[in-house]
C-alpha cells in the first residue's frame, strides 16, 4: 500500500495540455477481458471460456515480447456491461471492443491489433449491444 505522504507528494497530471501532447501512458495498449460470472444463470462472459481466452492472450503477448511497460498489459476485469455481445474484451487507448468465439480469434487480435496496430473488423462488438 502506498504511504499517504507519498501520495501527497505525487504531481497531479497537467490537464491543461491536449491529450496528444500529454505524457505517454505507462502501457501502449491495455487489454481488459471480462471474466464476470453470474450465478443467477444470466448471460455472462465466464460461461463462454473467457478465462481460457484471457490465459491464452497473456501467454501470446508474453511469448511475442509485447508484455511490459511501454508495451501491452493484459488484465482481468469484472463485468464490462456488454453481456449480450459476450465474451468481450476491450483494447485501450483506442477503446476497441471485440467479441470473440475461440482462441483463434484471440490469436488474430494479438497478431493484428496488438502487434501491427490493425483493428480486426470482423470481431468488432456492435456499438449498440450492451447488457
Amino acid at each position: 500500500m502506498t504511504e499517504p505522504h507519498l501520495i501527497a507528494q505525487a504531481a497531479a497530471p497537467d490537464t491543461t495540455q491536449p491529450v496528444a501532447t500529454a505524457s505517454p501512458s505507462y502501457y501502449e495498449r491495455h487489454v481488459f477481458f471480462c471474466l464476470n460470472d453470474r450465478p443467477s444463470g444470466e448471460a455472462c462472459c465466464a460461461r463462454f471460456n473467457a478465462q481460457a481466452a484471457f490465459d491464452h492472450c497473456k501467454k501470446l503477448v508474453k511469448s511475442a515480447g509485447l508484455a511490459g511497460p511501454g508495451k501491452v498489459r493484459v488484465n482481468k476485469a469484472g463485468c464490462l456491461d456488454r453481456c449480450a455481445a459476450g465474451p468481450v474484451l476491450v483494447v485501450y487507448p483506442e477503446a476497441v471492443w471485440y467479441s470473440y468465439l475461440d482462441l483463434a480469434d484471440i490469436d488474430e487480435i494479438v497478431a493484428s491489433h496488438l502487434q501491427q496496430g490493425t483493428v480486426v473488423q470482423r470481431l468488432l462488438t456492435p456499438p449498440h449491444v450492451g447488457r
